[in-house]
Parts: C-alpha cells; sequence; structure tokens
C-alpha cells in the first residue's frame, strides 16, 4: 500500500528526530546478494532506513532508489544527495504504528 504525503512526511520527520546513521553503505560495485540480504534485515529490524548510494547523475540514483524500493517492497521516504531513506512496515514489531494508520 502506497504512502500518503502525509505519512511520507511523518515518516520524515521520525528519521530526523531519530538522528538515524546509514545503515547500509552501497559501494561503487553496485549490488550483491549480501547487500540485499544486509538491507533486507536492516528493514525487518528497524523498518525505517538510511541508506548511502554511490555519487552518479539524478537520473541514476532515481533508478537505483526504484530499483531498491521495487526489490525489497519498500517505500522510498526520502531523497538528499547520496542520502535516501526507505520504510517497509513489519507486522511483527509495527514501530511506526501511529504513524501509517
Amino acid at each position: 500500500m502506497p504512502l500518503s504525503r502525509h505519512q511520507i512526511k511523518r515518516l520524515r520527520a521520525e528519521g530526523h528526530r531519530l538522528k538515524l546513521k546509514p545503515v547500509v553503505i552501497i559501494g561503487q560495485k553496485g549490488f550483491s546478494e549480501n547487500l540485499h540480504d544486509e538491507i533486507q534485515r536492516a528493514l525487518k529490524d528497524h523498518e525505517l532506513i538510511k541508506l548511502r548510494i554511490p555519487a552518479g547523475s539524478k537520473t541514476e540514483k532515481r533508478e537505483m532508489s526504484e530499483s531498491l524500493c521495487t526489490h525489497h517492497d519498500a517505500e522510498l521516504v526520502e531523497a538528499i544527495g547520496n542520502i535516501i531513506v526507505l520504510y517497509r512496515q513489519n507486522s511483527d514489531t509495527n514501530r511506526f504504528k501511529n504513524i501509517t494508520e
């Protein structure tokens, strides 16, 4: 289910409030199976994660963000420079239930 603008705004604020640091840093070689496993684990554990993606054009960054969201069934919350914030609800922990309702 896509997030509304209001939900995205609140998740973005939550990311700033928590002072999230990038939990996954994607290197110049791009994606590997281990990298995808680490992103899956981070989304499962934290629901809201920050990633650092390699420098490139805006189009490359957008394509990479969309690819990550599609592959991990996540929502893009924010993209600033080389940092993106992804959210995927975890029904077990549901840490951000009050925001996503």
